[in-house]
């Protein structure tokens, strides 16, 4: 039995013939026999702590870069799936069971959690409203509702509770369709479908005018009529609100205005009334879907079909959440990747720039992993399908916005508290006002019972609970769009208060990928010092020995593998070739009796002086050479230095390399450094930071992920390691660390919008608010005011989406 198999979720997806409402299913499975009786389990162990160190040895090694190979967080879904079938064939395979799931959705022991698509969702708080309702049923653990991808996942006793779920979403009035199912019917009258109550009641209001031209009885029931079609499913969903346990809506308040209005005889006012809510509904709705716009589009780079080719050489179309690794996959030019895959033809070029942010198409040789979402380029090619079903690039970025959409803001968790009890507060003032002059000063009941029902609108808290997350929604869809993953509005709302970042060297200011510079050789034969040396390096699998092969090979040596080859711990390399023993140390590691020339150690240390790594070259015991190695800095790393600078704020390079190199690359960019740390140094040095401002660390590899978990807030490259990637609280997906600025810019102007959102919402609702007790205003500007109050703050969460960083 596996130690892998135990205690992991067996996936199953929904049977792709049910109906629409029948959810992807993940079942708790507790016994392992299933999957280890077929004997085919494919554990694959995680690397042990010796073998991390050797991977990731430190900023002073290069070679950390070999264990970099993610450009994404992995992170499946609660519902990614294997077949149900997968242990019983023989072919399971445990890392399709590793994922991760926010806290307050990890399942309970024995549970099931199901997911569906929701249609109807125009605000986050109608996404608030579902999963109250849905959290209220009896068996249900727990509820969560993504408004960012339209997503539903609940975690109860078992899948026998779907229909109760569904039962429920229709009530709260949703629709619930499979994920991967949604027919294409209701995407093609989902625009009419939405704005036909506007029209109507328009065009009801337009002949009620017409006719109220021509006779008051006629313009009077005219009026009445409009107010009841329009109130009637406004108020029925008041109803199923008040039910699913949130009967302080927008919705019950526009009811209990419009049947007020028409106790008091105002028909046409209150037919105004519900034409303005409904166009101010309309309005939030098209705000939300642009903010949405960014993740439809990603997920729309995965194509819905693929052209499978069989053992035989036949090709089938099948749908793309059919394939699985190992599958032989047929892609045209101009064809997207349903899945990440390794290329198996010759060398083809791939646009890469939906996920990159690369304009230019990418070649990529055979062998080499491309990510799914990319298009093809120049010709016909067969790929191998490598990940499995809800782990592709696309998808683990999905998984990481839908994670970021979990982790409310300070701010947002204020006002969601607030909320709760101003609306209550509000309507109990509104009652105050309808009964205490009439009652106690001898007023007319009709015109205070008026001013309660405009008081109730006015004190709607809908522009003000949609002001922070309208905000920090558009302002995680413009980061993401330029490459800048920000997993929540509590690390947005953290990032816009930085004040130093710290920053990791290898991998993060430096592109982690060293190269051959320098050779010096002092026997004068630099052609026979570079062919022996490769012939020693070769088939490494360490970045300086590949660095030294391929600069052999780019000048048309011709390099045959060294005997004997073995490798000194902590100094080098050595091997026999063409009859000589050839040496590769570090200068500080020669052997005892072995010096160098004055000269010769004063080119050594010429060259470290430049932040290169070297070694000497010993022949049968004798110094024969230089190499120099260096990992370039990225292009754009002194660019984002300065911008951070003009910002105000404070950069720092924490790394392990010695003082010397690290000095010459800090100078390079202009940046304070502290050299020569292991891991936990460089968490007490941004323990120490974090006393004095708050900071941001930003790295790529495994020993960078205590110090980013101390920080303030962690960014991860996104070539960086999984570890990094987890810990982060955000990444910049496109390793471009020039994006960090603007990160951190937009996080600014996030918190200034949320502001702004707040001042106009609660101030339009206190000078209207005056208004009205003064008799000024009426029920039709308290609706004009709420809605217009809800437009503005919607359409100024909007500006974020064309943020750009100023020069």
């Amino acid at each position: 039995m596996c130690a892998q198999c135990n205690n992991k979720k067996l996936h199953v997806h929904a049977d792709k013939a049910a109906s629409f409402g029948q959810p992807s299913v993940v079942v708790e499975n507790n016994s392992p026999e299933p999957c280890c009786t077929s004997g085919s389990c494919q554990s694959t162990p995680s690397p042990s702590a010796s073998q991390e160190s050797e991977l990731s040895p430190g900023d002073d090694d290069p070679a950390s870069g070999a264990s970099k190979g993610c450009s994404v967080n992995k992170i499946t879904s609660a519902e990614a799936a294997v077949k149900s079938s997968c242990c019983s064939s023989g072919s399971c395979d445990s890392s399709a069971t590793d994922e991760s799931t926010p806290d307050d959705l990890a399942p309970a022991p024995h549970s099931t959690t199901l997911s569906w698509k929701v249609e109807g969702m125009d605000c986050p708080s109608c996404a608030n409203k579902l999963e109250r309702a849905i959290n209220g049923l009896e068996g249900v653990a727990s509820a969560k509702v993504m408004f960012a991808t339209e997503k539903l996942i609940v975690n109860c006793q078992s899948a026998a509770m779907s229909e109760d779920i569904v039962a429920k979403t229709r009530e709260a009035g949703f629709i619930l369709y499979t994920t991967d199912n949604t027919p294409e019917d209701s995407k093609r009258m989902g625009l009419f479908r939405e704005i036909l109550p506007v029209l109507t009641i328009a065009v009801m209001m337009l002949v009620s005018f017409l006719l109220n031209q021509q006779s008051q009885a006629m313009g009077l029931a005219a009026f009445t009529a409009t107010t009841l079609v329009g109130l009637l499913p406004i108020a029925r969903k008041a109803v199923r609100l008040a039910k699913s346990g949130t009967p302080f809506s927008i919705e019950t308040l526009m009811s209990v205005a419009s049947i007020g209005a028409l106790y008091l005889g105002e028909m046409a006012e209150a037919a105004m009334v519900l034409l303005l809510f409904l166009i101010g509904e309309q309005l939030e709705g098209y705000a939300s879907a642009k903010a949405r716009s960014g993740v439809k589009a990603l997920m729309a780079l995965v194509p819905e079909k693929a052209s499978r080719v069989l053992p035989d050489g036949r090709k089938e179309q099948v749908s793309a959440s059919e394939l699985k690794p190992g599958d032989i996959i047929e892609v045209a030019p101009g064809g997207r990747l349903p899945a990440d895959v390794e290329l198996m033809d010759a060398a083809a070029s791939f646009d890469e720039s939906a996920l990159t942010g690369e304009s230019v198409p990418v070649e990529r040789l055979p062998g080499e992993q491309v990510m799914a979402g990319a298009l093809v380029a120049d010709k016909v090619v067969r790929l191998r399908i490598i990940s499995e079903q809800g782990e592709n690039a696309i998808d683990r970025i999905l998984h990481l916005i839908e994670d970021a959409e979990s982790r409310k803001a300070p701010l947002e968790r204020f006002v969601d508290r607030f909320s709760r009890w101003y609306t209550p507060a509000m309507i109990v003032l509104a009652a105050l006002v309808v009964v205490i002059p009439p009652m106690l000063f001898g007023q007319a009941w009709d015109e205070w019972l008026y001013k309660g029902l405009t008081l109730l609108l006015i004190a709607c808290p809908c522009a003000l609970v949609i002001s922070i997350p309208a905000a920090i929604t558009s302002g995680l869809a413009a980061a993401t769009r330029r490459g800048a993953l920000i997993k929540g509005g509590a690390a947005l709302e953290q990032l816009g208060k930085i004040e130093t970042v710290a920053f990791d060297k290898t991998g993060t200011l430096t592109e982690g990928k060293p190269v051959m510079t320098d050779i010096v050789s002092w026997d004068g034969d630099e052609a026979r010092l570079l062919r022996q040396s490769a012939a020693v390096e070769m088939g490494s699998a360490h970045p300086l020995a590949q660095a030294v092969v391929n600069a052999a090979q780019a000048r048309g040596l011709n390099v045959e593998e060294a005997q004997e080859r073995q490798a000194l711990p902590g100094r080098g390399i050595q091997g026999n070739c063409q009859g000589d023993t050839l040496m590769l140390l570090a200068a500080d590691r020669l052997p005892q009796g072995i010096t160098l020339t004055v000269q010769q150690a004063e080119q050594a240390h010429e060259l470290e002086g430049q932040g290169k790594t070297l070694v000497v070259v010993l022949r049968n015991q004798q110094p024969v050479g230089l190499i120099a190695w260096r990992d370039n800095l990225r292009e754009d790393s002194a660019k984002a230095v300065e911008q951070l600078k003009a910002m105000g704020i404070h950069s720092v390079m924490l790394t392990g390399d010695n003082p010397r190199a690290a000095a010459a690359i800090a100078g390079e960019i202009g940046i304070a450094f502290e050299a020569g740390l292991l891991p936990e140094d460089k968490v007490k040095h941004v323990e120490l930071a974090n006393q004095r401002t708050n900071v941001a660390m930003v790295g790529d590899g495994i020993n960078d992920a205590p110090a980013m978990k101390t920080a303030s807030i962690g960014i991860a490259m996104g070539g960086g390691t999984d570890v990094a990637l987890e810990t982060a609280d955000a990444a910049l997906t496109h390793n471009r660390v020039a994006e960090l600025p603007m990160m951190i810019a937009l996080s600014k102007a996030t918190l200034a919008n949320i502001k702004q959102n707040v001042f106009l919402s609660l101030g339009l609702k206190g000078v209207f608010l005056i208004t009205t007790l003064l008799g000024m205003t009426g029920l039709w500007v308290a609706v004009l005011a709420d809605s217009g109050a809800t437009a503005l703050v919607t359409l100024n969460a909007l500006r974020l989406l064309k943020f750009k960083l100023k020069d």
